[in-house]
């Protein structure tokens, strides 16, 4: 599995000192005492999962058991047991699969009646406990005292404990998206490709509750990507669509959310859990832009329109492209193994949608031909039906030039009308979770009258024309949906464990020496050593007998303290002032980086260096140099989840920079 960088929203080695332990604001979660609707369910979730959990371990056991003992009557007595928990198990997944169906929770509060969307409901995590583990590797990789981080660590566990419960709003995905950016840090902190800390990410299938457990940061991300396209959904469902805005809110959001599964899709491979599955994520981002289908048709028909026959047959077409969209996503949950894991009730309500929108296109072209007033244009009328009907080859409807032949064929769109109607109040009566969605079964109900109403107002007895077949109306839309993937960049994130040094050189992938201490005196040539670079700055060259070859100091060492004083994020400048502060004396801790060779790792990078020796005469000038790049990084970085992305190095400069700062460099002993 492969991994992606977020840049842009990570402001990787700025060199910014970051804020005070303890001090650095970060968003939070919403109270999980609060006794709303949403908060109530997620609850109850959260206890399922653990129920089911707890029964999974328990069969899991009575199934070693059963196959290790010989004993007849052990093996009778076991059956039994085991008999008893796949019983409870089954009760507790269908009481989840209920929680599932309850999608009027996340539906808006207005009076005012819409057709309920499909939200989903966030996975459930476990705490991790990263403190032991990470001080550990403080101490051990880092040789710096973890009590020091005490607050780094409290932080970090913070913000994974507030993002497991967040708003149902903006606020709540800046906190996930926050927490997925800092994850970039973590991993390359403290995960080493070759060594494993012991710690395990936990968490529950959204809609079966089945735990899972990986001790990859990748199974975390994809995890937190998931629930933002589930808060993405909550988010949409509970918009007011009775209004304008509320359906552009929604629409947004829908289309988020699709953006977050296909994310999570195209760079997540070999889920552990169903709800990432391939095929899961196909169907709901299917589902999340059928339900866009449905807001632009609704935000179509909000404020009216003209009914005439052009202006039905367009708003006809826009209501068949939605059940066009709801029927590609009833195939896509009818199909294995999506057919046996979504709730039941989600296959019935896009099926029940894409009978109700077929119909509702049915009544609305039957409208345009039975209350156009005059005759049209023949070839006009030719090239308008043309292009809104799709005729089979033994079609036999009429052209419809003159009023008799438009009300026949209005007529027969309203009987496909009312056909499709009584299908989809059929299939809701079929359901129970759909029966108990009183707003659905209304509107159901209201779409039917309505085309019974109109039937019933052009059906003549003495009738003797030959009946027509409604054609099939050709899906078509004014605005297809667009599939919006996460803007990581909006949220800024800065590294809480910024105080270990940049992330070029001091992470979990390198290796240094224990950090030494060099103490040196001034000679009459000075100290005889040249730096270059900076955060951090690295020793460029030694002389051989001089003051710093003596005190230990080695080409290529980094420079991580100036008499005591840490200098890992220090400017080129910044430590050579610091270095002629400390006037005949001066103590330098430094590290050794171990099979890397940061002096000559690309002759491009060599040209971007600058070097300072720290010679006599630089300390009787005490000239600063010019502006630094950083050390050690690179042009791009491949990650542990399958995903790639270019990130610019801060060490990149145009032609023009690199010509100037060639110009200015000085080198000169010390």
């Amino acid at each position: 599995m492969t991994d992606v960088i977020v840049n842009g929203s990570i402001e990787e080695e700025t060199g910014e000192k970051s804020p005070p332990n303890g001090h650095r604001p970060f968003r939070k979660g919403s109270n999980p005492l609060n006794q709303t609707q949403r908060g109530r369910l997620q609850h109850r979730r959260s206890v399922l999962n653990t129920q089911i959990n707890k029964e999974m371990r328990m069969r899991a056991g009575a199934e070693n058991l059963y196959r290790a003992c010989n004993s007849r009557k052990m093996k009778e007595t076991v059956a039994l047991e085991l008999s008893f928990v796949n019983s409870n198990l089954q009760l507790l997944k269908e009481e989840l699969s209920d929680l599932n169906s309850s999608v009027e929770v996340y539906q808006s509060d207005s009076e005012s009646r819409a057709t309920p969307m499909i939200p989903l409901g966030l996975k459930e995590t476990k705490d991790v406990d990263f403190h032991l583990p990470f001080k550990d590797f403080i101490l051990e990789h880092y040789s710096e005292d973890s009590s020091e981080y005490d607050g780094e660590l409290k932080e970090l566990h913070d913000l994974r404990r507030a993002m497991r419960t967040p708003e149902r709003d903006e606020a709540g995905i800046e906190l996930l998206m926050e927490y997925y950016n800092q994850l970039y840090y973590v991993e390359k902190r403290f995960f080493p490709p070759n060594r494993h800390l012991g710690i395990y990410f936990h968490w529950f299938d959204s809609l079966t509750g089945v735990p899972s457990s990986q001790r990859t940061v990748a199974f975390e991300k994809g995890s937190v990507l998931f629930n933002i396209g589930a808060l993405y959904t909550q988010i949409g469902a509970k918009q007011d669509r009775t209004k304008k805005d509320g359906i552009n809110a929604a629409i947004d959001a829908f289309q988020k959310a699709a953006g977050a599964f296909k994310y999570l899709q195209d760079n997540f491979s070999h889920a552990p859990s169903m709800d990432m599955g391939l095929e899961t994520l196909e169907a709901l981002i299917k589902l999340m832009l059928a339900q866009v289908q449905e807001c632009v048709f609704e935000r179509k028909v909000l404020d009216g329109w003209e009914e005439n026959l052009t202006n039905c047959l367009t708003v006809a077409q826009e209501s068949a492209k939605v059940s066009e969209a709801y029927s590609m996503v009833h195939k896509a949950m009818n199909t294995p193994p999506v057919k046996d894991y979504v709730p039941f009730s989600w296959i019935s309500m896009v099926l029940v949608k894409s009978e109700h929108f077929k119909a509702q296109s049915h009544y609305l072209a039957a409208v345009g031909f039975i209350d156009q007033k005059g005759d049209n244009d023949e070839d006009e009328l030719e090239k308008l039906l043309s292009q809104v009907h799709l005729r089979d080859a033994d079609s036999s409807s009429p052209l419809a030039t003159d009023r008799e032949d438009r009300k026949q064929l209005g007529k027969a769109h309203l009987r496909e009308a009312l056909i499709l109607h009584e299908d989809a109040l059929r299939v809701h009566r079929m359901c129970k979770k759909l029966r108990q969605i009183d707003t659905l079964g209304t509107i159901l109900k209201e779409a039917h009258n309505k085309s019974m109403t109109k039937y019933s107002d052009v059906e003549e007895e003495d009738e003797f024309y030959d009946e027509v077949i409604a054609p099939r109306i050709q899906p078509k839309t004014h605005q297809r949906p667009e599939i919006k993937p996460p803007n990581f960049a909006n949220v800024k994130v800065v590294d809480i464990f910024h105080r270990l040094g940049p992330l070029a050189v001091f992470s979990a992938r390198n290796q240094w020496s224990v950090p030494r201490t060099c103490g040196m005196e001034k000679g009459e040539q000075g100290f005889g050593f040249v730096l270059r670079g900076d955060s951090p700055v690295i020793v460029a060259e030694v002389e051989p007998g001089s003051k710093a070859a003596q005190g230990g100091v080695k080409p290529g060492d980094f420079i991580v303290a100036v008499d005591g004083r840490n200098v890992k994020w220090g400017k080129h400048h910044e430590v050579i002032n610091l270095i002629l502060s400390c006037g005949e004396q001066v103590s330098m801790q430094v590290v050794t980086p171990q099979g890397r060779d940061y002096l000559h790792p690309q002759q491009s990078n060599d040209q971007n260096g600058r070097s300072s020796s720290l010679s006599q005469r630089e300390m009787m000038r005490k000239e600063s140099s010019p502006t630094t790049s950083e050390t050690g990084s690179t042009n791009s970085k491949r990650f542990s989840w399958g995903f790639r992305r270019r990130e610019k190095s801060h060490s990149q400069l145009s032609a023009q920079s690199r010509a100037q700062i060639n110009s200015n460099r000085e080198s000169c002993m010390w």
